[in-house]
């Protein structure tokens, strides 16, 4: 079995791509998962799986959303990698942070290790103030309402979970597509009933994260927040 494969879920990204950084890498398997762009992307990423042998791409023919995009790539590995993560095409949270992620969950017993844009002395995370707020007041929601395990990030597009629990997390359609990270985390509290999230999760404060201000979220996605915290609720609690 081989060792850590990173899915990264691309929508229209040939403006933000940062073709040097992948082409230099080689830490960890990638896969990269073409989300039915319009654009260029899909040609983009057919060419870094060419230059780079450890990139390999997936290409979907429309676009399903970030959740069903990396479900679709998790389920394309097949098992075959002791340790899937996921993280954003802009690579907010870096490479480089990916491995450090990576390297704290080989030496751990969590099912998950995720980044948290957690900002402490030392880090550098560059975050808009309005999107940190927002962001702070619906993990607040989250984390009182549906997980009560003290999670600060839920949101935090950087986790590596433990290949075989990912392909019981992942095996069915999330039911929200910009939520998928909670659903996630319930679904992995109610597959191990004798474990608590604290015990399962771990969360790593990042060294750096910088928000490119391209946000995918849109002011319609925040509208349709009550009604996908509802799904939420009705499906898992």
């Amino acid at each position: 079995m081989k060792s850590t494969c990173v899915i990264i879920p691309c929508f229209n990204e040939e403006s933000r791509l940062d073709v040097d950084a992948f082409l230099t890498f080689d830490a960890f398997e990638i896969l990269l998962v073409n989300d039915g762009s319009e654009d260029y992307t899909k040609w983009i990423l057919h060419d870094l799986a060419i230059k780079n042998r450890r990139i390999s791409n997936l290409q979907l023919d429309k676009n399903v959303g970030k959740a069903e995009a990396i479900r679709q790539g998790v389920l394309f590995l097949k098992g075959k990698f002791e340790t899937i993560g996921y993280l954003d095409a802009d690579l907010s949270t870096s490479l480089q942070e990916m491995e450090r992620l990576i390297e704290i969950h080989k030496t751990s017993t969590y099912k998950i290790v995720m980044g948290s844009r957690l900002k402490i002395a030392g880090s550098q995370i560059n975050r808009y103030w309005w999107r940190h707020f927002s962001g702070r007041l619906i993990a607040t929601v989250i984390d009182s309402i549906f997980l009560k395990a003290g999670i600060y990030d839920t949101q935090c597009g950087a986790k590596i979970i433990n290949g075989k629990t990912a392909q019981e997390l992942f095996k069915t359609p999330f039911e929200t597509k910009w939520l998928f990270d909670v659903e996630l985390l319930l679904r992995l509290k109610k597959s191990s009933k004798n474990n608590s999230l604290n015990e399962l999760v771990k969360e790593v404060p990042l060294s750096r994260w910088v928000d490119d201000g391209d946000s995918r979220i849109s002011f319609k996605d925040v509208l349709k927040l009550p009604l996908s915290f509802y799904k939420i609720y009705k499906r898992y609690l």
